[in-house]
């Protein structure tokens, strides 16, 4: 006979020694999602639940503020830096403390130099390993390997992100929704940025075609996290199903910054078919100026970062290389990379597609364009 949702309730408390990682997302400043976050927290609270605030982001929101005061805080620490005062989250305090439930609001914020951490994340892991309950809130385009796609829509770089093996910790995600029309009224009635500033975001970041794509990627986020927690439900319940193929995606790429767009494409693709990823880069040689150096290690860490398998191999062509870790790891699919080229530049790269294809087992073949607007 099934669990009832109680049963189910009761059996994950009293086993539970990690504490649980629930994320309020977002597509957009404005859309709710520290509103809702802290309406969670009251309502655990009204339950019994021992709840305090670790950190809120109020942004001179009234309701939010209000919100915020009807719970305990935990008084944040105050480090000085250069000459300037600066109030962060007291870890170590929180800890002592030791509620069931602490709010961790702007998941990606870098903390000040002097804190435990550098990355506030890196704080809610501390936190769940210690069996807290964790609620906290960010947008979307503070997923590191969505800044490409970010960079694309908006034209805005992100610099503050969060790494997707922290995605891959959240165990509960709730959209903070409105349609974007919703959105851009809250804009223009000052609920969101002083009325000063809104014509101004409405023209750039809250334009309607950068709200509905940036939606959509927060949905697909959302997703992804559900299908994660459905996976999990089968396995606890020993649930058969069909077997699956597992894809091996592979992505080539360079010292050129733009790898990073490939590499986000990947990933995604990888995700999106719950297929592994993995990252080749062929030194022939000719990265030997230190700024090609160090673009490539940033690529590479930002695939580490992304949960890839990078694999380094030397060769004095990229087809035959690029085939020979086809064979071995066996990938399934590859995905290469193609900047606008004419003339000979593109012969020779439609060559050296020709000798892969030769050259590698049957396997599905990308061609991304990699420009970076």
């Amino acid at each position: 006979m099934p669990k009832t949702p109680e049963e189910w309730l009761e059996e994950a408390g009293s086993a539970k020694t990690q504490g649980i990682f629930k994320l309020f997302l977002g597509y957009a400043p404005g859309v709710g999602k520290t509103y809702a976050m802290l309406s969670e927290a009251i309502r655990r609270s009204s339950r019994g639940e021992d709840v305090v605030v670790g950190v809120v982001e109020t942004h001179g929101r009234r309701a939010v503020n209000e919100l915020a005061r009807k719970m305990e805080t935990v008084p944040r620490r105050t480090i000085e830096y250069k000459g300037t005062q600066f109030h962060e989250m007291d870890l170590e305090a929180i800890l002592k403390r030791h509620p069931q439930v602490v709010v961790v609001d702007e998941l990606a914020h870098t903390n000040i130099e002097g804190s435990v951490h550098h990355k506030r994340y890196e704080d809610v892991i501390d936190l769940l390993a210690a069996n807290i309950d964790v609620l906290s809130a960010m947008n979307v385009q503070h997923i590191e390997s969505l800044g490409p796609s970010i960079l694309q829509i908006s034209s805005v770089q992100v610099r503050e992100t969060v790494p997707d093996w922290v995605m891959q910790r959240v165990d509960e995600i709730v959209l903070a929704d409105v349609t974007p029309q919703a959105l851009q009224k809250r804009m223009r009635r000052g609920d969101i940025y002083p009325v000063d500033r809104a014509e101004r975001a409405l023209a750039h970041f809250f334009k309607p075609g950068n709200l509905i794509a940036l939606r959509e990627l927060a949905l697909r986020q959302v997703t992804q996290v559900v299908d994660r927690s459905l996976d999990a439900y089968l396995a606890k319940e020993h649930v058969e199903h069909a077997p699956e193929i597992g894809e091996r995606i592979a992505v080539c790429i360079s010292s050129n910054p733009a790898a990073q767009y490939l590499i986000a494409r990947a990933s995604r693709m990888a995700q999106g078919i719950k297929g592994e990823l993995f990252v080749i880069y062929v030194d022939m040689g000719q990265d030997t100026d230190p700024q090609d150096q160090r673009t490539l290690a940033e690529n590479i860490r930002f695939a580490e970062n992304l949960g890839a398998h990078v694999v380094r191999v030397t060769g004095t062509s990229v087809a035959p290389a690029v085939a020979g870790v086809v064979r071995e790891r066996r990938i399934t699919q590859v995905i290469f990379g193609r900047s606008a080229q004419k003339g000979w530049k593109k012969y020779l790269y439609l060559t050296a597609i020709h000798r892969f294809l030769r050259d590698a087992p049957p396997v599905d073949v990308h061609i991304v364009t990699q420009e970076m607007l």
